[in-house]
């Protein structure tokens, strides 16, 4: 029996043990004193698969949840300045349950700032004023917050400025800078602003009517390190997540919620496991450069997955029909080439890619085997930056050229995909990160630096920006990735310093907010499964700065109804 033969009949093994219908999982929350409490985050835990699924409470404070989940549950509610309440619940295979909640709000300042995202903790920092200082807000929020979060429970703890030197050292270092001096002066702003002591603001998070059709899935992956950017097959609905630390290709069937790892030859994985000391202290400081370091993948016009390796400079290949890696095609070491981030394929199946770690964008003909590296025009990087760090990318629907953002230079280009010619615009917001066209034609850009959203017409580059809600004055959101729904065409954005999802509907120009159930969310790359749910990878570095330490994939639906969910769960599984 082949592998892929293997994973088909696990899967339906697995399949077979579910519950022949859905069970129903319904109750009501209220605070101590009997009030009904709206936009309560409900979640539901199987500690034996690793999956939890979640819904919010209506104004009435009721929630309603069809799931597969059966057995012993563990559930817990959440909602901002309240303690969580938490139970645990019997749910027989295709039963009811109800389960009533009692949640008691917060009292004293210090457990209010602890419970706070880490936007609230890093926002107090002692920023520098003046539109071109080093260490003014802005500066700040591209340099420090582009891997994982900066004032969580983790970071936070209070440090010597000679302490934080040392960590500094090592993220300008990440970024091309080596001045002493500027990681000292960061030093000081750090240790000054992390003291421990209780921080004041008071954010007031809004409730939108749309919380109330919305459910949310976690798929937990115990042996992933840096799942990085994730993408839902488009035929068997399997979610493949890069593991960018491990170098893994991570299987996760969404049916059951289990995983498989699948290694790059001579992966970090095989020498973490291999039990050597000083490889585990390497994974643990997470350099890319000693593995393969997947980031990044797209889908090719024959159906594989390639994938940009970070520390080996290369793309690799991975076959989701017989479940393995396939030879990688090496960038050459003449190009100058650095650090292969994001990458898409175009209509003509050529696979493009953005290089963080030089001044370029590549291509490939993944047929003839051959590479095509691109230089970009010089530009002065922002900041303390030794490079612009080329980083977003994505194929225009309409003529299939190629546009890239540049992070830290804010610029956007686009490259003619006959003539190659490159021509650069000036970014309509700091700090664009990722970046995808709608069907139209239509450019949509992360601002990172300053929390917003960039509508660009491409032709004659006409840009709107729109601005997304702030829950505390002067407390900008860093939005990471964007997707664009492929059904409704409205734009999908992950923020991650406050634990929360945002969603635009571009004919209503509003956004909705909705919380995530994890305190320390770090999601990444967005992709959307045939149903229209919205998944991503949840991965700050290191693990133990996620609550539980155990990093996952999470899915959003945006259109859920119980009932429906209920009868479409039991039509699936007979």
């Amino acid at each position: 029996m082949n592998k892929l033969s293997m994973s088909i009949g696990l899967l339906m093994a697995a399949s077979i043990s579910l519950p022949l219908s859905a069970g129903m999982l319904t109750g009501t929350i209220k605070d101590s004193d009997g009030k009904l409490l709206e936009g309560v985050l409900v979640r539901v835990t199987d500690a034996v698969t690793g999956v939890s699924e979640s819904v919010y409470t209506s104004p009435q404070g009721k929630y309603q949840l069809a799931t597969r989940l059966h057995g012993t549950l563990s559930i817990r509610a959440r909602t901002p300045y309240y303690r969580d309440a938490k139970g645990t619940v019997e749910l027989a295979a295709a039963s009811k349950a109800e389960e009533d909640l009692v949640m008691f709000a917060m009292t004293g300042d210090e457990e209010i700032s602890d419970s706070l995202p880490a936007a609230y903790h890093f926002g107090n920092l002692p920023f520098e004023t003046g539109d071109d200082a080093h260490f003014n807000r802005y500066q700040f929020q591209r340099d420090c917050l582009s891997c994982h979060q900066l004032g969580n429970p983790f970071t936070r703890v209070p440090r010597t400025p000679e302490s934080w030197a040392v960590t500094i050292e090592r993220m300008h270092r990440m970024v091309g800078n080596f001045d002493s001096d500027l990681r000292d002066e960061r030093s000081v702003i750090l240790s000054k602003g992390f003291d421990g002591k209780p921080v004041s603001v008071r954010p007031v998070f809004p409730l939108d009517e749309l919380l109330g059709k919305a459910k949310i899935y976690e798929y937990s992956l115990d042996r992933a390190y840096v799942p990085h950017d994730s993408i839902v097959h488009p035929t068997n609905g399997l979610i493949y997540t890069v593991d960018q630390g491990l170098d893994h290709m991570v299987v996760t069937d969404p049916r059951t919620g289990q995983s498989e790892y699948i290694l790059q030859a001579d992966g970090a994985a095989m020498k973490f496991h291999e039990g050597n000391p000083n490889e585990g202290s390497n994974v643990g400081l997470f350099n890319p450069t000693d593995r393969h370091g997947p980031h990044s993948l797209d889908m090719g016009l024959d159906g594989k997955y390639y994938v940009t390796n970070t520390g080996s400079t290369s793309i690799g290949v991975f076959n989701p029909d017989t479940n393995e890696w396939e030879a990688s095609h090496k960038i050459p070491r003449d190009s100058g080439a650095v650090y292969p981030h994001t990458i898409r394929v175009d209509a003509a199946g050529i696979v493009w890619f953005t290089l963080a770690g030089s001044e370029n964008v590549g291509r490939l003909d993944p047929i003839a085997g051959t590479f095509k590296i691109l230089d970009l025009p010089h530009v002065v990087p922002g900041g303390i930056s030794g490079g612009t760090q080329p980083y977003g990318i994505d194929i225009n629907p309409i003529d299939d050229s190629m546009w890239y953002g540049r992070l830290f230079g804010d610029k956007i280009g686009r490259v003619d995909p006959v003539t190659l010619e490159i021509t650069e615009y000036d970014s309509p917001v700091r700090g664009p990160r990722r970046m995808h066209f709608d069907k139209a034609g239509i450019l949509w850009v992360t601002g990172y630096s300053e929390g917003e959203l960039a509508r660009i017409d491409v032709d004659g580059f006409e840009s709107t920006v729109y601005v997304m809600p702030e829950f505390a004055e002067g407390y900008r959101p860093a939005p990471y990735a964007l997707g664009v729904h492929p059904q409704t065409q409205e734009i999908w954005l992950n923020e991650n310093m406050t634990d929360r999802i945002y969603r635009f509907i571009p004919s209503e120009e509003r956004f909705v907010v909705y919380p995530v159930p994890l305190a320390g969310t770090y999601t990444r790359d967005m992709s959307f499964s045939n149903e229209g749910h919205i998944c991503l990878s949840n991965n700050p570095i290191p693990p133990p700065a996620l609550e539980g330490g155990v990093l996952e994939v999470i899915c959003l639906d945006a259109d859920y109804d119980a009932e429906s969910e209920a009868a479409l769960l039991t039509v699936s599984q007979n």
